[in-house]
């Protein structure tokens, strides 16, 4: 029998490439939120309905995604994260979970979140399966020069794509940079919320003018107009990366 209610929240890291994106659909699309949902049903015998801190698109990734769910079930955590482990797919892993208060929810109680996106400069056979390619060498000084214009309150309605579900298109940056690691330039950002593939526009815009397709003046004129250039598409979803949520 179901005991009293609890808040559970948990960290979730998944290889998103044979997912369509986190967020749940109807028809017999796989995602990674359906998917977990199935598990915890199973093993609770409810209907789980889990809220993900950020809903990524088809094929990202996540190191440090954060969900919560309610359950009446009085099953220790440590064997319920064992116990969902054992039936979601190896591109699935559950890393973390633990009671939190009834009043927490994983997104609206985020203060920030973290993405990373790997890029590098020439295919691989192995490694493209998470990351982006620029196929050539970029000027990473270009880009930089461009990701430190970003950090600040603005309208980002031209890195997006429309969602019904958005109220607003402004979103607070607090930090933006690339960074080179081993064969990959990484660029990391950081802000309080994302609209609906923002990073990968941003990224894709600063890969442009990196390898001199675009000028500085038109990834400037997209911020400032929040008109974005027609033939500006995102960047490969393969190199993206939740990475972190950020809670008070």
């Amino acid at each position: 029998m179901a005991g009293t209610m609890r808040t559970i929240k948990m960290e979730i890291e998944y290889d998103g490439t044979g997912f369509f994106g986190w967020q749940r659909q109807s028809g017999a699309l796989t995602t990674v939120q359906g998917a977990i949902e199935a598990a915890l049903g199973r093993i609770t015998q409810e209907k789980i309905g889990i809220i993900g801190a950020g809903r990524t698109d088809k094929g990202v990734h996540a190191r440090g995604q954060v969900a919560s769910f309610t359950t009446g079930s009085p099953m220790p955590l440590g064997r319920l994260i064992h116990s969902c482990n054992s039936l979601l797919p190896d591109t699935i892993r559950i890393t973390a979970m633990r009671q939190a208060p009834e009043s927490f929810h994983a997104r609206f109680s985020a203060t920030s979140r973290e993405y990373r996106y790997f890029l590098l400069e020439r295919p691989s056979a192995i490694d493209s399966r998470f990351a982006g390619c620029s196929y050539g060498k970029p000027d990473v000084a270009a880009m930089n020069w461009l990701a430190a214009m970003l950090p600040g309150t603005r309208d980002f309605a031209a890195f997006s794509k429309e969602d019904s579900d958005q109220q607003s298109t402004i979103c607070t940056i607090t930090e933006a940079r690339w960074y080179r690691s081993g064969r990959y330039h990484v660029f990391r950002i950081e802000a309080n919320r994302f609209l609906r593939s923002m990073v990968r526009f941003l990224v894709a815009g600063m890969i442009e003018a990196g390898m001199g397709r675009l000028e500085e003046e038109e990834f400037v004129g997209m911020l400032e107009s929040c008109r974005r250039l027609p033939n500006l598409k995102p960047a490969d979803a393969a190199g993206l990366f939740l990475w972190k949520v950020g809670y008070d």
